[in-house]
């Protein structure tokens, strides 16, 4: 079986002491020190948040996009689940050349997903679930159609409208040169060039990702001030927290220099350039933010978080990040981009332990999100191979089979059992796949249009979920009138549909909710420290608390198991005294005496 429980009673408590193999590491922490009586009941230290890519969830009115009314549809689903809260992709205004992540008001609900009231109601309905509502804000940049940038381009050089963003003269002769050799991230140079009102040629922007997507200067007062009341139209409505889209970007180098490496960041598809992102100056942005939280929190004893998505080269630098007056936590990448290897994983973990412990937040721990291949395609890789993209020409992965599933099983259990926080992206509970194979026509993403490359594409994660039925567009959307999803759904999907996986006890689907059930009931798990175990070579093993063991096979061979007994939970069939390859599995054991 997939799954095997045991309970009070069960062989795997009743068992003697196992004597476990070689002397154990010294306990890291999930935490710094032992966590205070208010600490401890944070709801944010040790939660687990399911992101929503409204657009691709459930469509309520059949126009084949997803929208906040069909979110609300889903709420039962994600509370049967068993995470603690969810976190919404951008609904606002907005022309949709990124998605959603162009933010034309910030303040307002695009008609596409939905108004305010629904909204409101969406809100509603999860507090009464006692399910939280984090939001997607995207303070870096904006849309070119934000009526800041509108008035910028207007208004001509030298206005306090063009202030708001970074415009400059080019260099050259004519000023036909950009300001400096910057490259953006989706692809292209880092800047656009605009006619003035006269029709002249005039100054350049800046746009670390699309020309529809200038860059806020956030030198200027306006900016933050403007945000302040972002924070609180939304904390007025109810929200339990932000997610912060480029919580490494924001300020820019005051002098705007060219860069060593301009195509860095073009290359990587990554916040490199030193010149662009993680200036010091953001963190006073955090302090500030931290600040109006902590205000609403001070009303009601409620925590309000803020999570950033912080893409920095290592885990002390984003240690940073998360000091005890700034964001409460931010995403730990290096997890997510670790390729399948025991040792890269031993070191990614302990690195996290010790540098985010030390601030005294916990770690956010992710697998995936909508930026990345999905877990079940980017594990479906030879030991040794990068973790990261799709190559050119790969088929897709369609069958539930193989090292991918498996090792994508495996990974879910071993981010579950850590210390502290994670993040699960929709559809990763179904082993979603990647679709690599999506027609050039259909294809959405601004990197794929400014680059006419595939690679780090990220509509394959995006392509609306599967729900019901043997064909598209699968419950997604309904309605004798409903158009096609705005993604093309391929017919394996079928295999993945959300009815078949909740009838299914072997499925994804109950692997994650066993192991969320445990990590709620059981003490052992959430915050708090982990212990490692010496174990056989390829098998990765740590003991939380008092007695809850988690070990990962990263072989393909299967070793005998670090504990005896039938587990408690395991990602793959573990008989007794044996770990599979590419498997995981949790065990309650008599703590061992020191």
């Amino acid at each position: 079986m997939l799954i095997a429980t045991a309970g009070n009673g069960s062989s795997a408590d009743s068992a003697p002491s196992p004597s476990l193999p070689g002397p154990a590491s010294p306990a890291l922490q999930g935490a710094a020190g032992t966590p205070s009586p208010d600490t401890a009941q944070r709801w944010w230290r040790d939660a687990v948040i399911y992101q929503v890519y409204v657009r691709s969830f459930l469509d309520s009115t059949g126009d084949g996009i997803g929208d906040l009314a069909g979110v609300r549809t889903g709420l039962p689903y994600l509370k049967k689940l068993g995470v603690d809260g969810i976190w919404l992709s951008p609904f606002y205004p907005s022309p949709q050349h990124d998605h959603g992540y162009d933010v034309a008001d910030y303040r307002e609900v695009d008609p596409v997903y939905g108004d305010l009231a629904e909204f409101d109601s969406l809100v509603a309905d999860a507090h009464r679930l006692g399910l939280k509502v984090l939001l997607d804000i995207v303070p870096n940049h904006c849309s070119s159609e934000h009526p800041w940038f509108r008035a910028a381009l207007a208004d001509g050089p030298g206005s306090p409208a063009r202030s708001l963003f970074h415009f400059a003269d080019g260099r050259g002769e004519a000023g036909e040169l950009p300001p400096n050799n910057w490259r953006a991230m989706f692809g292209g140079p880092a800047w656009s060039r605009v006619k003035e009102a006269s029709g002249a040629e005039g100054q350049w922007y800046l746009h670390m990702f699309t020309p529809e997507q200038p860059d806020l200067n956030w030198r200027n007062p306006a900016v933050a001030a403007d945000f302040d009341q972002v924070l609180r139209f939304w904390l007025d409505r109810g929200v339990d927290g932000f997610r912060i889209d480029v919580a490494a970007g924001l300020f820019k180098h005051p002098e705007l220099p060219d860069s060593p490496d301009p195509a860095a960041d073009e290359r990587t598809r990554d916040s490199v350039n030193p010149l662009a992102w993680n200036q010091p100056e953001v963190h006073q942005v955090w302090r500030d933010w931290r600040a109006v939280c902590e205000e609403y929190t001070a009303r009601d004893g409620h925590d309000r978080l803020l999570v950033g998505e912080v893409s920095v080269r290592t885990p002390s630098e984003q240690a940073a990040y998360v000091r005890p007056d700034e964001l409460h936590q931010a995403f730990f990448f290096h997890l997510l981009t670790a390729r399948w290897d025991i040792d890269t994983f031993r070191r990614v973990i302990s690195e996290a332990l010790t540098d985010i412990a030390g601030t005294g937040s916990t770690v956010t721990w992710v697998l995936n999100n909508h930026d990345q291949v999905r877990t079940v395609t980017r594990y479906a890789t030879e030991p040794g191979v990068r973790a990261g993209d799709t190559a050119p020409g790969t088929p897709p992965v369609v069958t539930g089979e193989g090292l991918g599933p498996a090792r994508a099983r495996a990974g879910a259990l071993l981010m579950l059992a850590l210390p502290g926080a994670a993040y699960i992206y929709q559809g990763e509970e179904l082993g979603l796949p990647e679709v690599v194979d999506l027609p050039d026509e259909v294809l959405t993403d601004p990197i794929y249009h400014r680059t006419g490359s595939r690679e780090h594409i990220r509509d394959g994660c995006r392509v609306p979920l599967p729900w019901s039925g043997h064909a598209s567009p699968f419950g997604f959307t309904s309605g004798t009138d409903a158009a096609r999803p705005w993604l093309p759904q391929p017919a394996w999907f079928a295999d993945h549909a959300t009815d078949r996986a909740l009838a299914d006890t072997r499925s994804f689907w109950h692997l994650y909710r066993e192991g969320l059930q445990l990590r709620r009931s059981l003490p052992q798990l959430g915050e708090g420290t982990l212990r490692w175990l010496e174990s056989p070579p390829q098998v990765l093993a740590f003991v939380r608390g008092d007695g809850l063991v988690c070990a990962v096979n990263f072989g393909t061979e299967p070793v005998p198991a670090p504990v005896p007994g039938v587990p408690l939970l395991a990602s793959g069939d573990c008989p007794a005294g044996t770990l599979p390859g590419s498997t995981a599995a949790w065990w309650m054991h008599a703590p061992t005496p020191r």
